[in-house]
């Protein structure tokens, strides 16, 4: 089973270095990470500029009805300070558990148990990653360790796509700025 989890690992790896384009990257990331660990979706939301959303950032498996369901706000929802300040959270049943912000929402959308992970760069929570199964289910630490290195990775690459675009608009700006300058 453990082979099974560096093979997908491997196959993250080379999705993250196929593009720059993130949206492209995040969805095949959600998606190679749900059928790995036989679940029915999975999700990566990250911080808003604020801190105190989570923003649909990519999603595999779930319905457009449960995207919409509302804003996910840090401070309503205790599972997600939770992992947001580090740890690996997994919830049994997500619909009993008060610390999932929306329970109807997952309940109608046939989803039970949940693993989240935080999204970590430079030691702080840019975000997290989440996978659920419509099925009760214990996640096995080889699971756990897997998703955890697959948000390890992703966080890399999102800064990076960050940084990337970033530079990008600098050097549109600079090309901008020097070519008024030799216009005057």
């Amino acid at each position: 089973m453990a082979q099974d989890y560096f093979r997908a690992l491997r196959d993250v790896a080379l999705v993250i270095n196929s593009s720059l384009e993130p949206k492209e990257v995040l969805h095949k990331i959600t998606e190679q990470t749900a059928k790995t660990m036989g679940c029915k979706a999975s999700t990566i939301r990250l911080l808003d500029s604020t801190g105190r959303f989570l923003l649909p950032s990519a999603a595999w498996g779930l319905s457009a009805n449960y995207m919409r369901k509302g804003p996910v706000e840090v401070k309503r929802s205790g599972m997600d300070g939770e992992v947001l300040a580090g740890k690996t959270i997994h919830l049994k049943d997500a619909a009993a558990d008060g610390r999932f912000q929306y329970p109807e929402s997952a309940k109608a959308e046939g989803l039970v148990s949940v693993l989240s992970v935080p999204l970590m760069a430079d030691g702080k929570a840019i975000g997290l990653m989440r996978v659920y199964s419509d099925v009760e289910r214990e996640f096995t630490p080889d699971e756990e360790t897997f998703m955890e290195a697959v948000a390890a990775i992703s966080a890399v690459a999102i800064e990076n796509a960050r940084l990337h675009e970033a530079l990008r608009n600098n050097y549109e700006l600079m090309s901008k700025h020097a070519y008024s300058v030799y216009e005057d």
